[in-house]
């Protein structure tokens, strides 16, 4: 989810280079979305031929931070498990 990524860079210095597919999937839609800024670059692998695409962060626009404000204000939601004996949970 990208809010999730979004938590996630707040906690890091940026600049922060991401290469997993989807988490550079999530970056465009935080870019398109104006919560943060990126570069975005294609780099071919000699090994298969491939190409990776690798996102940039450079930095989390004021949008952003009014965001991952926003989602610091929410309830942490209720998790119900089940106890079983010998201190086993499922959750």
């Amino acid at each position: 989810m990208p809010l999730f990524l979004l938590l996630r860079l707040h906690r890091v210095q940026l600049p922060v280079r991401v290469t997993d597919p989807e988490e550079v999937r999530q970056v465009s839609l935080l870019v398109a979305t104006g919560l943060i800024e990126a570069e975005f670059a294609a780099i071919r692998s000699r090994a298969r031929q491939a190409v990776w695409q690798v996102a940039t962060v450079t930095r989390i626009t004021e949008e952003g931070f009014a965001e991952i404000a926003r989602a610091g204000k929410m309830p942490e939601p209720a998790q119900a498990f089940i106890r079983f004996p010998r201190g086993l949970r499922l959750l």
